[in-house]
């Protein structure tokens, strides 16, 4: 009797495993990997552009580029409501993802 009531404690116990691990659909991550990718190449065109009327270049351009792509990475992440491991695998996904491949 007490090794069924030992594998009945274990079976809650990996149920309640199961339930903390997050998984997530591929269809979906890779949706929000695009809506980040097409953000954040919509805003580097944007930020290149204002760059270009207001005449920043060199130095100030980049400093302008680093500033719109963290402005963007902070408009994401509250788009998100602050819950990036619910639409996300990793933090670095939306925070990183693209940052330096729409300098170009």
């Amino acid at each position: 009797m007490a090794a069924q009531g030992d594998s009945s404690s274990s079976d809650k116990k990996s149920k309640e495993v199961m339930n903390d691990v997050s998984t997530f659909r591929a269809e979906n991550l890779q949706n929000n990997m695009k809506v980040v990718y097409y953000s954040r190449t919509f805003l580097s065109i944007i930020g290149g552009a204002i760059a270009g009327i207001l005449g920043l270049t060199g130095f100030m351009g980049f400093i302008l580029y680093f500033i719109v792509m963290a402005i963007t990475s902070i408009g994401l992440i509250a788009k998100a409501k602050f819950s990036l491991h619910s639409y996300f695998d990793c933090w670095n996904r939306i925070i990183l993802d693209g940052f330096l491949g729409g300098l170009m």
